[in-house]
């Protein structure tokens, strides 16, 4: 069969709804200044929608910054890999102060995370390794892990039982071969169901397996923690962590991602990760766009502090009046309602178009059919009279919801 007439033929899970979704449920346009109220379609709406938990990506100081840095450097320097031509001073500062700031001997930077995960575990691992992995990892370890040519055990999510279980068939497969070792990977907060993994407990697990551990805390880092270092600090257990990584999509607002461990494993992986090796050095502007972000998080908790702020409020709100969060322990707010993807297409654009309210919809394969997960993302930006007009709004479609009202076999406007 021709490639082309397969991929005609299939368009996969999500690009089967590519004719009717496109520019409204997926890849929407959302236009303004980034902030809790932006433009969809021309018309304002209330966004819960963008992962810029402390509010920096308009932050006047950071604006001011990145401008600055544009206009000094332009998006071009450093030119070529940071190995052979593009380094600088801001890089390596970057580092150091990520370093300090995560409780890490040393940090390597990253252009991005997706590809910095994928990387690292690429490096970390041959095939005489044995990679141990949540269930609910996130796209970019599932990707990594595909790529071990060894063996890998996935684990029940966050079920330290079966964890367990995995890791005496890991160990029975290194003494076998008599090389090789085991990684365990997870996260710190899972950013669909918004619960924290259980670093405490897999970390506990050291005193009777042998592994490592590696731990993608994209959604924890600024946000969890007493200094808002991440959810191995909030735990307190961030020196267990052997392999810690974040990216700056997220709290920080920006692009890039980093890597932290002991200085022999940061060093192993900037001689080793191709992912850095050939590819262009992260652009200027960004790098001291990043040192900006990353001193506000350090000298302004005030940020962390209304994120919070709102995020009770807004949980808080909607368990009183009876909504299932799931088992979310973080910033991430998944509201689980039950209905087909019609209902969930119909109940979307009825809280966008009639209630102004942008947030994502989550539906089958990444939920269980039949179910419609609602994710609102609260950031700093947002305030109290959003959360009241959210509150609102949502009593008013689930009422709809459980009368039938989105059940129809097109979409319509209710």
């Amino acid at each position: 069969m021709d490639i082309f007439a397969k991929i005609t033929e299939n368009k996969g899970p999500l690009g089967q709804y590519s004719q009717f979704a496109h520019g409204y449920f997926t890849f929407p346009k959302l236009e303004g200044e980034i902030g809790n109220k932006m433009l969809f379609r021309g018309k304002e709406k209330l966004v819960w929608s963008l992962n810029n938990y402390l509010g920096l990506a308009n932050h006047p100081e950071v604006r001011k910054v990145d401008g600055e840095a544009s206009v000094k450097f332009g998006l071009a320097t450093p030119m070529g890999a940071r190995m052979m031509s593009g380094n600088s001073i801001y890089h390596e500062q970057l580092e150091k102060e990520l370093a300090e700031f995560v409780h890490k001997e040393d940090v390597f930077l990253l252009n991005y995370g997706y590809q910095g995960v994928i990387s690292i575990i690429d490096a970390l691992v041959d095939r005489h390794d044995v990679i141990v992995y949540d269930a609910e990892s996130h796209a970019c370890i599932i990707d990594g892990v595909r790529l071990h040519q060894g063996k890998r055990f996935m684990f029940v999510h966050n079920n330290i039982e079966n964890l367990e279980k995995q890791l005496k068939r890991a160990e029975r497969l290194v003494e076998q071969n008599g090389r090789g070792g085991i990684l365990v990977i997870t996260e710190g907060v899972f950013g669909m169901s918004g619960n924290q993994g259980k670093l405490k407990e897999i970390a506990a697990l050291k005193e009777r397996y042998s592994f490592r551990l590696m731990v993608d805390d994209a959604h924890g880092f600024g946000t969890m923690g007493e200094t808002g270092a991440g959810t191995g600090e909030h735990q307190g257990v961030q020196d267990d962590i052997d392999i810690y990584f974040s990216t700056f999509a997220k709290s920080m607002a920006s692009i890039g991602a980093f890597v932290g461990s002991t200085e022999p494993v940061i060093e192993y992986l900037r001689y080793n990760m191709r992912s850095q090796i050939f590819a262009k050095s992260l652009p200027m502007p960004l790098v001291i766009g990043d040192l900006k972000r990353l001193e506000l998080l350090r000298t302004q908790p005030e940020l962390k502090n209304n994120l919070w702020k709102i995020v009770d409020e807004l949980q808080n709100g909607l368990r009183s009046r009876g909504y299932n969060l799931g088992t979310t322990a973080s910033c991430v707010t998944p509201v689980i309602l039950s209905g087909t993807e019609m209902e969930a297409a119909n109940l979307i654009m009825d809280l966008r178009e009639n209630y102004d309210i942008f947030c994502s919809m989550v539906l089958y394969p990444v939920v269980p059919k039949g179910v419609i997960m609602l994710r609102l993302i609260p950031t700093a930006a947002h305030t109290s009279e959003d959360v009241e007009r959210t509150l609102n709004a949502f009593d008013a479609i689930s009422v709809k919801l459980n009368n039938k009202q989105y059940s129809t076999d097109k979409i319509v406007l209710v």
